[in-house]
């Protein structure tokens, strides 16, 4: 199973909002054969597998991180295909909570005569689709809020200078992210204080750039800044009717999407942000900062994860910005928990990762 979800990390980034699929058959104790889903509309994983497989042996069994799935869809279902090969047993890491499958796979398999076992490394594979698992069963996009920091929390000097505080490592890191996620979101404040590219800088593999949103109520947004002049038809500007109509056009002239929002707390309502971008199949956000936009986020509920880089610096300083600014919480007993957090060092960095709420 561990090989199984290896495998379908290869389509990390390419298969949204589909699932991540790793598929793979074991006879005499050995991997004969392996499979995983390549990109959106291409072939699942079960087919990847069963059609470069060539004689299936009598004792073979598979073994794939998700149910496979019942229902014809952008490509024919996978289960039977796996009974008319022959397939006597298969192992399953989790249902698939998509309500057109949901059980109804594995229910065909053993109709038809195969034995199927659930429920390994099910918490593995449930942490590998967290995307999907969100976006299929609430209809929400999944957010990540992520930051990066001095140790004594600061995300910037006092003259507002933030490149950089972490490490090559950490950075490689970010973009290694970015890939994973549908779209980045940042502030107006982080695209005219920084002026940020929001795409992947990685030379060592193929990437799909994620879409570029930007929290902006009354479109400050500067015209010239790169997120409108490098792939502006990836960039959607989120804004309310606080902007002049003339500011709406001159952006949707760069080639840019605007989404007008209503206004809560004086700012875009992220919630019916999120619900917007989830109707174009947005199954996830990476909120890159700064900290207006992560306390609102934080805020309005509709944050899953986060993570925090950690740089062994110092910068000091009152008027030095925080990952998370905005009104702040007044009580202890109002403090937002993070849960089933874990550590790693990335260089000199440490990154820290924990969830608000648990897939």
């Amino acid at each position: 199973m561990r090989r199984a979800i290896s495998l379908a990390e290869k389509g990390a980034g390419w298969v949204n909002p589909n699932p991540m699929v790793g598929a793979l058959l074991i006879s005499d104790n050995q991997i004969i054969a392996e499979g995983f889903h390549h990109y959106f509309g291409g072939p699942h994983a079960e087919v990847d597998l069963l059609s470069g497989s060539g004689r299936i042996p009598e004792d073979a069994s598979m073994v794939i991180n998700l149910e496979p799935c019942s229902h014809l869809g952008k490509t024919p279902p996978c289960v039977p295909l796996i009974v008319e090969k022959g397939i006597k047993h298969v192992i399953i890491g989790m249902a698939d909570p998509d309500s057109q499958v949901n059980g109804n796979g594995i229910a065909y398999l053993r109709q038809h005569g195969v034995v199927v076992e659930t429920g390994i490394l099910e918490k593995e594979c449930r942490t590998l689709n967290e995307h999907f698992i969100k976006f299929k069963t609430t209809g929400l996009p999944f957010v990540l809020l992520k930051w990066a920091m001095t140790l004594d929390g600061k995300i910037a000097t006092v003259a507002n200078a933030s490149r950089w505080i972490t490490g090559e490592q950490a950075r490689k890191e970010v973009h290694l992210m970015r890939q994973r996620y549908s779209a980045i979101m940042v502030g107006v404040n982080t695209v005219i204080a920084d002026d940020p590219l929001l795409n992947i800088r990685l030379r060592t593999m193929n990437v799909k750039h994620p879409l570029k949103i930007v929290a902006d109520t009354t479109c400050r947004i500067p015209l010239e800044s790169r997120v409108l002049t490098n792939d502006p038809q990836l960039t959607i500007v989120a804004t309310s009717e606080k902007a002049e109509n003339g500011r709406i056009k001159a952006i949707e002239r760069t080639g840019a999407q605007v989404i007008i929002c209503p206004v809560k707390d004086g700012r875009v309502d992220l919630s019916f942000l999120m619900q917007s971008v989830a109707t174009m199949g947005i199954d996830s956000v990476m909120i890159e900062g700064g900290s207006t936009i992560s306390f609102s986020a934080l805020n309005e509920g509709i944050v899953d994860k986060v993570i925090g880089f950690v740089a062994p610096k110092l910068l000091g300083g009152e008027a030095a910005p925080a990952p998370v600014g905005g009104n702040g919480i007044s009580s202890m007993d109002d403090a937002i928990n993070i849960r089933d957090w874990k550590t790693r060092k990335l260089g000199n960095d440490l990154m820290i990762v924990g969830y608000i709420k648990i897939t």
